[in-house]
């Protein structure tokens, strides 16, 4: 079976040996204790659209430091609630686009909550609309080394922060059945579903494709390509101990995350993957604290399952009674 990493039999057993911060678990209850001290009162408007089965939301949320965090929720034309929602965390360099782009669990029948990414949105789609107004200190291009010489200045504690706070914000919107939220991405948005599966409570069930930020530090060391060539960068100019950066790291790294998840994932894995190569798919899979399944595309690189992968979704769910009724 062709692999850019390990063959599929040795990635059917792999399991990551990367060290977890003694103070994994404080460092981020802290962080989101602090973040919920800001009262959660997301703010929700109506757009027109020009769409008839589906309506959509603006909706400002507070964040992490609580930072107003934009989102879009998509829900059908013709729901009066309480609905299963569905929050979708979006891939590296990407914003949240326009209603138009988030259409398909909405047309599920879910409460889709598209978050936007603080400091993203000008790489690829239609654009972002959330600023992040931390300084990033001394970092190269990129979001992965912004502030981080320490856990308390790094980009990716912010970013973590704000998708914990959008399960938050969709549960406080009377659409949603505060009772029934999963969470999605495929990415960076995968990394960040993994990360909220571990650190929220009460959801039912994540979805992450193709993700990014586990096992990280194999990663750097076996791909030559953005994001993770970012560390690899940034260690090559300021020649500073490695392990002091990847300490940093492992606060977001999907593998420790995965340990503390206690809902059903599927996730997904393209085997030609030279951006978040498969062995680390298989590592936070592997890892996961409760039932998990692994969709593997063969042939793909980082594009994945695209749609195959969708519907797989949508079927995953229905085994599990977790579509909403028609």
């Amino acid at each position: 079976m062709p692999s850019i990493d390990l063959p599929l039999a040795d990635l059917r057993s792999y399991r990551s040996s990367a060290p977890e911060p003694a103070d994994f678990d404080a460092a981020w209850q802290r962080t989101l204790a602090d973040a919920r001290t800001v009262p959660m009162q997301a703010q929700v408007t109506e757009v027109r659209t020009g769409l008839r089965l589906l309506r959509s939301f603006d909706v400002v949320f507070p964040g992490f430091g609580g930072d107003p965090i934009r989102a879009w929720l998509t829900v059908p034309a013709d729901a009066a609630g309480p609905l299963p929602a569905m929050v979708v965390y979006n891939g590296y360099g990407g914003g949240r686009g326009l209603p138009v782009d988030h259409l398909s669990w909405a047309s599920a029948g879910f409460a889709e909550l598209f978050m936007d990414t603080r400091g993203q949105g000008s790489s690829w789609g239609s654009g972002g609309d959330t600023p992040d107004p931390h300084d990033a200190g001394v970092a190269g291009p990129g979001y992965l080394t912004r502030g981080v010489e320490s856990f308390e200045t790094w980009y990716y504690r912010r970013l973590v922060t704000d998708a914990v706070r959008a399960v938050d914000a969709v549960r406080s919107i009377p659409l949603v059945d505060p009772a029934r939220v999963l969470v999605t991405g495929g990415s960076q948005g995968g990394a960040l579903a993994i990360a909220t599966a571990g650190l929220a409570d009460g959801l039912l069930a994540a979805l992450p494709d193709v993700p990014f930020l586990c096992d990280i530090e194999r990663c750097v060391g076996l791909v030559d390509t953005d994001p993770y060539r970012e560390v690899s960068r940034y260690l090559a100019v300021h020649r500073v101990d490695p392990q002091a950066v990847f300490g940093t790291l492992a606060y977001a790294d999907g593998v420790h995350h995965a340990a503390r998840a206690s809902v059903p994932a599927l996730f997904s894995v393209g085997l030609w993957d030279d951006v978040c190569p498969p062995s680390s798919a298989f590592a936070v899979h592997h890892a996961w604290g409760a039932d998990s399944e692994i969709e593997i595309y063969p042939f793909n690189g980082h594009e994945g399952g695209g749609g195959h992968q969708f519907a797989r979704q949508l079927e995953w769910l229905r085994q599990r009674d977790l579509l909403p009724s028609s």
